[in-house]
This record gives C-alpha cells, structure tokens and sequence, in this order.
C-alpha cells in the first residue's frame, strides 16, 4: 500500500510539472518608437515594464485577463519616448520600481542587484546593469526557480548592445528568451535587427557586438561614426524621472482660421501630418510637413524646437488627435489646437517627381538620409545632408534653380522639403520612391 501511495504521489507530481504555465506574457510593440513594452502576469497579479506614455491598452488587456496590476517597472530612464509609469500607478495602485540610482522624484521602489519581486507563483529578480544609464537594470524571469526569460531594457538588444559590460547576461542558459525595449530603427542602437525577441544562446552566436575581441576593439566599433543623440533625449529622461503628468490633462481643440493666424504671429509653427502626396499637393504656406504615417514623434522631437507653440493640420479630427497624443510620447505638450482644412489660408505645393523625371531632368539633388545609407548607394552628384542636420545647415543648400530632394522612400524627403519651403527656397521638388525607387528602375548610383 505504501509503494502504491508513492507511486500515486509521484504521478501527481509529473501531472502537475507537466501541465501548462499559467504566466501570462506579452509583448507590446509601437512601431513609430520601436518600442517594446511587456506585461508579464501570473495567479491574478501582473506587472508592466516599460510603459508607453498611453496605458488604456495595459489596463484593458489587464482586465481580459483578470490580473491586477501590482508593479509598473522601469527598466531605466528612458530618453527616446515619455513613459506612461506614474499615470498608470495612479489609476491601478500599483507600486513604481526603478533603479535606485535613478533619484527618481515620485515615490517609488527603488531596486538593487538581487531584489526580487513576487506575481503568483513567479519571480521577477533585478540584475544590476549599469553602462547604457546609471540605473539600469535587467529583469530575470524565473518560473519554477529556473531562468525563463530576461527582460534587457536597453542593455541588450536583438543583434546590438547599448552598454559594454555584459558578463552578467551572457552566463544565463542559451535557452533564456531575450526580450529588450527596442527593435530596428530605434536611435538607442545602430544595428538593430527586425526580429524583436530571441534567446540568450542565439545572441552568443549571431550578436556582432557579442563577438570575442579586445577591449579596444570593442570600443572603436561601438564609438566610431557614434551620432550625437537627438535634442529631445535629455528633455525626455528628465521628464520620466519626475514622471509624467496623465494625458487627460492635454487637451486638443478646432481653431478658426482668424486664430490661427493670430498664434503664427507670434511665433506657433504649422505642423502638417499628412501624408507627402497630400501635403505636396496643397497646404498652409509654411507648414512642416511631418506625416503620421512614419516615424511621427521621433522625427517631431528631432526637428521641432522643444516649448514652440504648435498647430496640428490634418484631414480629419480623429488624425488631429492622434498626432497630439503622439507629440506627447516624446514630451512634446505644446499643441494648441489643430485645423482640418487649408481653405482659409495662403496655400503652398509641392511637386511630386518620379525617379525617371529625375533622372530625365537632370535635376540638382539633395540626399537627406543618414551618413551610411548613402555611402552604401546614392544617384551621382548628389549632395548629402543628413535630415537631423539641415536646419543648422540649410545655409549649405544653393538656391540657383529646381532642387529635386531624395530619401529612401519619399518620407524623409518631404520633411526636407517642407523645411526648404519654409525658408524660402523658390523650387524644391520631392522624389516619390526615393533612391529606393531609383535603384529598381536600374539607374546608376555612386557608393
């Protein structure tokens, strides 16, 4: 009877270890940003890492899934985007971790190396990990008492690293799932792959900077050709160390065009989020164009100057309010309101050439795309300036005829050609496709 009872008993157990998990994990990804935010539940309590700075989305998965929020964690002080860690703390109770290097001026838990944080039957344990900012730190996943996951912030991405020191991740199992704050296109790395998870042991081997090399080595490929960061990055990280005021306090109304005038004499700036053909075609003399269909707030936090009174124009009020609350994700607050029609006001154009009138025209050409996209390939005689660079080079753009300006895809281009027109640039012209385009109808490019 005594055998029969232990075999039962270890039956019992095989069952149970064998059955599914009841964590609950998810990633949530925000293209504009690159950014990558989690909620990991597990026995009705759930924790977020790394919130964006809009939190219904949290607090309505939360709800499906019957857990309460108990954490909101940072991984660091973010610097290319608002987070949404002490609103959503307001409205769920839940407790702030960050680092403790932090100084973070809101009430919080502040986490050292070895600090573990309890969701059912789960544990979230802080591995120190300063280098990318002081306070950074890691979140390790451990379900059954065995690693499972690793939360990098930015310390670790997917095919890059944002800090040198990486000793800590790289003695966890292959088999950990790596699970950073960004993917491809964030300013936060260079060579950041599209795939935006992948394991510990992966990373070993296909990680360039993860590579054996020297220290020197290391440092001269991870510093040369660094850019400086974006204007907008130290405003940010001070905004999320005394946390973010709620969202609902910024408000975004119609204002008649006998307004509008008003604000743009004293100084407001139109900022049009169309797309490139539709604000080609016509718009407020003077806007800038930034179109909500690319990379909208961070090309805004770049470009635009950060307290500038702003009107929002758009093709409909539900696109004026999303790019408000997209101004706001890089902790721009300053939109006073937006208009949906250009009727009113002095209009303004801007052609829209294709690849082969460029090159049937002969047109002057300004490349506006980053350094290494256009050493990799560019149409021949075309002068480089890096979009994030023209407004304090603007003076190196001759003004003697046509000027056709050309990125990747025709985005970038319309941002740049926006800004010439506004400095009174007679004849600029936007090339739809971009070097892209040019590329697939065969022409010759210089590299």
């Amino acid at each position: 009877m005594h055998e029969e009872w232990t075999l039962f008993l270890l039956l019992l157990d095989k069952m149970l270890s064998s059955a599914s998990s009841t964590v609950y994990f998810k990633q949530f990804y925000l293209g504009c940003l690159a950014h990558a935010s989690y909620l990991i539940g597990d026995s009705g309590e759930a924790a977020v890492i790394d919130p964006q700075r809009d939190v219904d989305q949290y607090l309505d998965e939360a709800g499906r899934e019957n857990l309460r929020i108990k954490y909101v964690i940072e991984t660091h002080l973010h610097a290319d985007f608002v987070s949404g860690h002490r609103e959503l703390a307001a409205r769920t109770g839940a407790q702030i971790v960050i680092g403790a290097e932090a100084n973070a001026a809101f009430p919080h838990f502040g986490a050292r190396e070895g600090d573990a944080l309890r969701l059912g039957t789960i544990e979230l344990r802080a591995l120190e990990t300063p280098g990318h900012t002081p306070e950074s730190i890691c979140w390790l996943l451990l379900e059954n008492g065995k690693p499972a996951k690793v939360i990098t912030g930015d310390t670790l991405f997917i095919g890059d690293v944002g800090r040198p020191d990486l000793t800590k991740l790289l003695m966890l199992p292959d088999d950990v799932g790596v699970w950073p704050a960004h993917g491809a296109g964030s300013a936060c790395g260079r060579n950041i792959s599209k795939e935006t998870s992948s394991t510990i042991g992966m990373q070993r081997r296909m990680n360039h900077a993860l590579q054996p090399m020297s220290r020197d080595d290391f440092v001269k490929m991870m510093t040369t050709d660094l850019a400086p960061p974006p204007p907008y990055f130290a405003r940010d990280a001070e905004i999320n160390r005394r946390g973010a005021r709620s969202l609902v306090e910024l408000t975004s109304a119609p204002l008649l065009a006998e307004k509008v005038r008003e604000e743009i004499n004293r100084g407001a700036l139109l900022l049009d989020v169309r797309d490139p053909a539709m604000f080609g075609a016509g718009h407020i003399a003077g806007a800038i164009n930034i179109g909500l269909g690319g990379e909208f707030a961070s090309w805004c936090g770049t470009l635009l100057p950060a307290e500038a009174p702003l009107v929002v124009c758009a093709d409909s009020v539900p696109r004026a309010s999303e790019a408000v609350m997209r101004l706001a994700r890089v902790g721009i607050e300053s939109a006073l309101g937006f208009v949906t029609s250009a009727e009113e006001f002095d209009r303004a154009s801007i052609p829209q050439i294709t690849v082969s009138d460029l090159r049937e025209r002969r047109f002057r050409v300004l490349d506006v795309r980053r350094k290494s996209e256009y050493e990799m390939g560019h149409v021949p005689s075309a002068q480089h300036i890096p979009l994030d660079e023209l407004p304090r080079r603007i003076s190196e753009v001759a003004q003697n005829g046509p000027l056709a300006v050309i990125c990747a895809s025709g985005y970038r281009s319309s941002i740049a050609s926006s800004l010439l027109q506004r400095e009174r640039f007679p004849d600029v012209l936007n090339v739809m496709g971009g070097t892209a385009g040019w590329v697939r109808a065969g022409y010759a490019v210089e590299s």
